[in-house]
């Protein structure tokens, strides 16, 4: 069927039906404008178990197949749209002896430099030191990937950064920076960020009756007055087999949102109602404020990623950050630890010890959680037709992680999802092995100890569930520098993101080489490998 076939709006909205030439001019009709593209950012932090994450295939195209026996089983239905960039790593990586990274904190300065490319300061030279400056107060130099989109791209120049959960960032978790030493704490209650959306709308949102009247019906149901109108006119054959045939498309799709335009009907369709807000905001210390039921097949985090998504839709902002919350109880998956001393696979926050009991099997649990959040919204942004194809087409979604094994700390072999071409901007259907096209890149070692016939004991200082840092490390600056021209950022003559530049983004951050880091930036700011990486775009 014809794209312009769209209702406007949910319960007692007219139905818009362009298709019936005999009843509509068709040269009256418009031609739609490009929609424009978004970036919707999911954070998480603690890195995953690499072996059970990625797919065999690092280079080459994927199949739902491939995604199955691993971590990404959720999004198979979405392969055709996803894309996997191999190989990459991040900057500033903490290790026991400074070998590719500043000495303050195996977390401060991963997160701190991991959207800013920038050092922190003050400096330490002690990896073990527990300055409250250095290891707690440490910022770094330079503004986020958000920040300089947004100074471009977002209507008041800032981007939507939320807290998922609402708790607050602490000073090891903050990865939003909004100018050099300037931390950015963003919105965190599910109120506030709605209060930043409700001026998109003329009505209020839906009382709880409505929402239940339209949370029970199909979208035929809904509309059925409207198209039984349509229905009485004096129309062609041909026009009413194709009303017919509509009718019968709905029924197949009852569960599509479709919004012609930026209504509270589609605030209503994504759960977005005044009560939902107000029951997400009735918990108490303890609870799992991710995993509360808020609705059918509807979670304290799937609110946060639906409030994202009506952002998107409605064009409130472009560049869009969901960050989850650090040190985190999954009491909702029946775990009692807090998510960093999992990771350490010890239960504590040493890095060296005994294996904690069946601490792979908690860590999958997260892992598949955390998966299970991003196929939401993947499948939201999926279910808002737009332009020629769907919401998700025009974004790129993109899942980071703030490690890749989360015992080892090692920002090499970066495990990075994107899901949606950002309009035809990147190559998607793929994993893409940027350092060197191999279809073979490990997977890592995350299982090499901690599971039956490895060792007991876990070294997290020897780094030795990570990934041979010999291996996957081209730039992330180079991922960044896609991210930013597929969204039409301009750079200046020197290639950097600037207000008013005409050119493509070719530089991002002060260094790109991890080693670089160390000692704070003495070195003199050098991006070593400029540009974007061409392999990740949809004309190479």
């Amino acid at each position: 069927m014809n794209r312009r076939i769209f209702l406007r709006g949910l319960g007692g909205a007219c139905v818009a039906a362009p298709f019936l030439g005999s009843i509509i001019d068709r040269t009256a009709r418009a031609e739609q404008a490009t929609p424009p593209r978004r970036l919707i950012v999911m954070y998480t932090h603690y890195g995953c178990i690499t072996t059970r994450f990625f797919p065999k295939k690092s280079h080459g195209p994927l199949t739902a197949a491939d995604l199955e026996p691993t971590t990404l089983k959720h999004l198979a239905p979405y392969v055709d749209k996803l894309l996997m960039p191999r190989g990459i790593r991040a900057m500033n990586e903490w290790t026991a002896k400074m070998e590719r990274g500043q000495g303050n904190d195996r977390h401060l300065q991963v997160n701190a430099s991991f959207f800013t490319c920038h050092p922190v300061t003050p400096n330490s030279d002690d990896p073990f030191d527990f300055s409250q400056a250095t290891k707690f107060n440490a910022k770094p130099t330079g503004p986020s990937l958000d920040h300089v989109m947004a100074r471009q791209l977002s209507p008041d120049g800032e981007p939507l950064f939320m807290r998922v959960g609402g708790r607050g960032v602490s000073s090891d978790s903050a990865i939003s920076f909004s100018a050099p030493m300037t931390r950015y704490h963003g919105l965190g209650a599910p109120a506030e960020i709605l209060a930043k959306l409700t001026g998109l709308f003329a009505d209020p949102l839906p009382s709880p009756d409505t929402y239940q009247a339209i949370r029970g019906k199909s979208i035929i149901d809904i509309v059925r007055d409207d198209l039984d109108t349509l229905a009485r006119f004096d129309m062609s054959q041909a026009d009413r087999n194709k009303l017919e045939a509509w009718k019968a498309l709905l029924h197949e799709t009852v569960t599509t949102v479709a919004s012609g335009q930026c209504t509270t009907s589609l605030a209503t369709a994504l759960g977005i109602t005044q009560e939902n807000i107000d029951l997400a905001s009735q918990h108490t210390l303890g609870d799992d404020v991710l995993m509360q039921k808020i609705a059918d097949n509807l979670d304290g985090a799937d609110l946060y990623s639906n409030l994202a998504v009506l952002a998107a839709a409605c064009n409130a902002n472009p560049v869009i950050f969901l960050k989850y919350p650090a040190n985190y109880v999954f009491r909702g998956l029946g775990l009692s630890f807090e998510s960093a001393s999992l990771s350490y696979r010890v239960g504590s926050a040493m890095m060296t010890g005994t294996c904690h009991p069946g601490v792979i099997d908690m860590l999958l649990k997260i892992d598949d959680y955390h998966a299970r959040k991003f196929a939401h919204l993947v499948d939201q942004l999926n279910r808002i037709d737009e332009g020629d194809g769907t919401l998700l087409d025009n974004c790129a979604a993109v899942w980071f992680q703030d490690a890749s094994d989360g015992c080892a700390r090692n920002l090499n072999n970066l495990p990075i999802v994107q899901v949606g071409s950002a309009g035809g901007y990147f190559k998607t259907g793929w994993a893409v092995n940027v350092e060197d096209g191999s279809p073979d890149l490990t997977t890592g070692n995350s299982e090499s100890a901690c599971v039956d016939g490895a060792p007991d004991e876990v070294d997290g200082l020897s780094q030795s569930t990570g990934t041979d840092p010999s291996l996957a490390n081209a730039p992330i600056n180079k991922y960044y520098c896609n991210l930013m021209n597929a969204l039409g950022v301009k750079a200046g003559s020197d290639g950097f993101p600037a207000p008013g530049g005409s050119e493509p983004v070719t530089h991002f951050g002060m260094y790109d080489r991890t080693e670089d880091f160390i000692g704070g930036g003495t070195n003199p700011p050098t991006i070593h490998d400029p540009g974007e990486f061409t392999a990740l775009k949809a004309s190479s």
